[in-house]
């Protein structure tokens, strides 16, 4: 089977590739919008608070397409492809989706939550540049790259399980309710069709990232490029898909705190369940190619700052030129990336 697929891109031209693999992160977004419903409806069912929900399934689902391609990446020998899915997710989804929710309408600005998680937000985006770097060997990361050990991503996974805790604590603490109806597609519906679209729903979100893969392999390899780095740019855009429907629903509708919260949920999640469930199946750990330091790590680390930058010197909501210079930084990542590397010869 995995021979076929490999052997079906490899016969695509290039415009019919580009167009394909459109199509599988069109499938993938779906089906994580999908998850993510049934997901929140199954819970409501079961008794669960909203604030919980909201905290812990709600942020687990919206990350399922970047975990699901990562993990699967990593499992099927190209472990490239997570880390570089994992870091330009983060660029994406608070430069991109973050900066255009902002310039759609002001986000509303929760500050007792951004105070709390959008430290660890910055420090998730520091420690992942640190696990990565070559501390044992003394090497030169820019030009030789580094390694995320298994053993530090099962730590990043002991992290996620107390990250998740300190977040239902929070949410707790808040009081009030959290908006889901963003994610409620199936409210009134019965169990055994809830179960089964959640079932179908993660069945195509495993299928679709399964054959994606073969998909990035042939386009890197077309551009003579690791897939490293078409992991951080098309394919994080693609899997960011769910974070960029949420947030602007919630923008339209001035939801702004919750825009801010799944964005910031989501970075803490890429490093914490994406890189680290990745890490943590790979016996040999994952490989940081040497791109990731010289283009997506400072890329990630300067969006997160200007963030936090952002947050500070804002008063009750985000306004659209802070929108404007978020999206820039983002451009600016992206223009960086094409210039350094190159694009697909279609």
């Amino acid at each position: 089977m995995d021979e076929a697929l490999g052997q079906f891109f490899a016969n695509q031209s290039g415009w019919a590739l580009a167009v394909e693999m459109i199509a599988i992160l069109a499938v993938l977004g779906k089906a994580a919008d999908w998850l993510v419903g049934e997901a929140v409806v199954l819970s409501e069912r079961s008794g669960l608070p909203k604030v919980i929900i909201g905290a812990t399934v709600v942020s687990l689902g919206t990350t399922a397409p970047e975990a699901a391609v990562s993990v699967l990446a990593a499992l099927q020998g190209n472990p490239d492809v997570a880390l570089g899915n994992a870091t330009g997710s983060i660029i994406c989804d608070t430069g991109l989706i973050l900066g255009i929710a902002c310039l759609i309408l002001p986000l509303k600005l929760p500050r007792q939550m951004v105070s709390r998680q959008g430290w660890l937000q910055l420090a998730a985006g520091g420690l992942l540049v640190a696990a990565c770097w070559p501390w044992q060997d003394g090497g030169n990361p820019f030009q030789s790259g580094g390694v995320l050990p298994q053993w530090l991503g099962i730590v990043f996974l002991v992290l996620l399980v107390g990250y998740l805790y300190l977040s239902v604590r929070w949410a707790k603490g808040a009081g009030g309710t959290t908006e889901l109806e963003e994610f409620e597609h199936d409210a009134a519906a019965s169990m055994p069709y809830i179960v089964s679209k959640l079932l179908v729903a993660v069945a195509m979100v495993v299928c679709s990232s399964h054959v994606l893969i073969f998909a990035i392999t042939e386009i890197a390899e077309r551009m003579g490029v690791p897939s490293t780095i078409v992991a951080a740019t098309l394919v994080a855009f693609g899997t960011s898909l769910p974070e960029l429907v949420t947030a602007v629903t919630a923008a339209r509708k001035d939801h702004g705190d919750l825009a801010i919260g799944n964005i910031i949920g989501a970075d803490i999640l890429n490093v914490l369940f994406v890189a680290g469930m990745s890490a943590a199946v790979t016996p040999g750990g994952l490989k940081a190619h040497e791109s990731l330091f010289q283009v997506y790590f400072p890329s990630m680390l300067i969006v997160l700052i200007v963030f936090r930058i952002g947050v500070t010197f804002s008063k009750e909501r985000l306004q659209r030129p802070f929108g404007a210079v978020l999206l820039f930084v983002y451009i600016a990542a992206i223009a960086i990336s094409i210039a350094a590397f190159g694009m697909p010869e279609l």
